[in-house]
C-alpha cells in the first residue's frame, strides 16, 4: 500500500485529501496498488471531520515513519513548509506542491536534493493551478524548444479586470466584491501589484532556460491604476485589458521576464479568457502556438493537481521523474530596451503636445470628455519612458500593446 500524508489541512489540503478518498477506487487501479492517506498535519484539531483521526500536530511523526513515501505540502510560505520539504526529501520522501513562493525561491536547490536522494519534488499545482502547464512544457513539449510563455496566471486580477470592463464598475468596488466572495486576500497586494503572477513566471521561466530566475528580480506593474477609462478606449479599439505575465528565452539565451497589464485585441487567444480562469500561451519553434486553460486556482482544481503529481511519484519509485534547474542565477534582460507599442491615456487639453512627441500616433475615439487616448507607434520602452516623463501630469495612464 502507498501511504501519504498531507501537510496542512486548509483549502487546498481538504481538497488533496478529498480527491484522494472519492477517487480512492480508481486512484488505486491506475496504479494497480492501494494508496491512502495516512496523516494531516496541522496545528490545529478538527472535532468532528470526517478525517480527524488522521490529524496530528508533530511533524517528526510524518518524517520519521518509514511507510511514509510521499508528502503533499499545501501550507504555503518559505518557513516551515521549506525546513519540513528539504528534510523529507533527505530522507527519499517524494514531495508535491502548490508552493509557488517555495518552488520560485528554493527550486533549484530542493530538486538538487531529490536527484541526489532518487527521489520527487513536483509541483504542478504551483502554476494555473489545475491547469497541467508543467507537465505540458516539462514532457509534452520535451522535443521542442520553447520559445516564449505569455500567460493570465492570477485569477484575482483577472476577475476584477473583467468586471471592470463588463460591468463599467470601478477598480476599488470590484476588488471589494472580489474580497466578499473570497476570489481576493484582505490584504490583495501579492495579486494586486503582479506579485503572485511574478513568482509564477519566475518557475516557467526557470523551466525554459534551465536556470534559477530570481522572482524578485521578474519586472512586475498591477493593475491599480487601471480604470473604466481605460476599458472605454479598449472596446474603442475593438481590444481589451488582461493582467499578463510573460517570459522569453531568445536563441542567444538572453531571457526577459515582465508581468503587466497589456491591451490586446478582444479576439485574442488570450482576450477571451474571463473572470477567474486562467489561460497559457505557449509559443514554440516547431509546434507554433499552444494555449491552454481552465481552473487556474480553487480548491478542487488544485489539489487534483497535487494528486496528479502523487500519482507520477507513485509510479516512479526510487526515480527522479521531474527535471529541475540549477542554482546558476539567470541573467535577466532589461525590458526597457525592449520595443513595443503602448496606449496612453492623456489629459485632452495636452493632445497636440502629446501628438508632437509621439508623431504618427493614432486617436482613439470614445465619447469625448476631458481626455483622449492613442496609439503611439513601436518604440523602445525607454524612449516611451523618457517622452512621458516630458510630458509630465499630462499623460494620465499607459498600458503595454500586445
Amino acid at each position: 500500500m502507498i501511504k501519504i500524508a498531507v501537510l496542512g489541512y486548509g483549502t487546498v489540503g481538504s481538497g488533496v485529501v478529498e480527491v484522494i478518498e472519492r477517487h480512492n477506487s480508481l486512484l488505486s487501479e491506475r496504479l494497480r496498488e492501494k494508496i491512502a492517506v495516512k496523516y494531516i498535519l496541522d496545528l490545529r484539531d478538527f472535532p468532528g471531520d470526517t478525517y480527524e483521526d488522521k490529524i496530528v500536530h508533530d511533524y517528526s511523526t510524518i518524517l520519521n515513519d518509514p511507510e511514509i513515501s510521499i508528502l503533499c505540502e499545501v501550507m504555503g510560505g518559505v518557513g516551515a513548509a521549506y525546513q519540513f520539504t528539504k528534510q523529507a526529501l533527505e530522507a527519499g520522501k517524494s514531495v508535491c506542491t502548490s508552493n509557488k513562493e517555495l518552488v520560485a525561491k528554493h527550486g533549484a536547490e530542493l530538486f538538487a536534493i531529490a536527484e541526489r536522494m532518487h527521489c520527487n519534488y513536483m509541483f504542478e499545482a504551483s502554476v494555473a493551478g489545475g491547469i497541467p502547464i508543467i507537465r505540458a512544457i516539462g514532457s509534452a513539449l520535451s522535443a521542442d524548444r520553447v520559445e516564449a510563455v505569455t500567460g493570465i496566471l492570477n485569477g484575482t486580477t483577472n476577475y476584477i479586470l473583467t468586471k471592470m470592463e463588463k460591468e463599467g464598475a470601478d477598480y476599488a468596488d470590484v476588488l471589494k466584491q472580489a474580497q466578499e466572495l473570497g476570489y481576493a486576500e484582505r490584504n490583495p497586494e501579492a495579486d494586486v501589484e503582479g506579485l503572485d503572477a511574478g513568482r509564477k513566471i519566475a518557475i516557467l521561466a526557470d523551466m525554459l532556460t534551465g536556470k534559477n530566475v530570481n522572482p524578485d528580480k521578474v519586472t512586475t506593474e498591477g493593475i491599480t491604476k487601471i480604470t473604466s477609462a481605460d476599458f472605454a478606449y479598449a472596446k474603442a479599439a475593438g481590444m481589451t485589458i488582461k493582467l499578463l505575465a510573460r517570459c522569453s528565452v531568445s536563441e542567444d539565451g538572453s531571457v526577459q521576464a515582465l508581468v503587466a497589464p497589456f491591451m490586446l485585441p478582444a479576439d485574442h487567444a488570450l482576450g477571451r479568457v474571463d473572470d477567474v480562469f486562467n489561460g497559457v500561451l505557449v509559443t514554440c519553434t516547431m509546434l507554433g502556438d499552444a494555449m491552454f486553460g481552465g481552473q487556474g486556482a480553487g480548491k478542487l482544481p488544485t489539489a487534483s493537481a497535487v494528486a496528479a503529481d502523487v500519482m507520477d511519484c507513485a509510479m516512479h519509485p526510487g526515480r527522479t521523474v521531474m527535471r529541475g534547474w540549477s542554482e546558476e542565477e539567470a541573467e535577466l534582460a532589461d525590458v526597457t530596451e525592449t520595443e513595443r507599442r503602448f496606449f496612453v491615456r492623456i489629459k485632452a487639453s495636452a493632445l497636440a503636445d502629446v501628438q508632437a512627441a509621439f508623431a504618427g500616433s493614432s486617436l482613439v475615439e470614445a465619447g469625448g470628455g476631458e481626455d483622449s487616448g492613442l496609439f503611439v507607434p513601436a518604440m523602445k520602452e525607454k524612449e516611451f519612458d523618457a517622452k512621458c516623463a516630458a510630458l509630465g501630469d499630462a499623460i494620465l495612464n499607459r498600458i503595454r500593446v500586445a
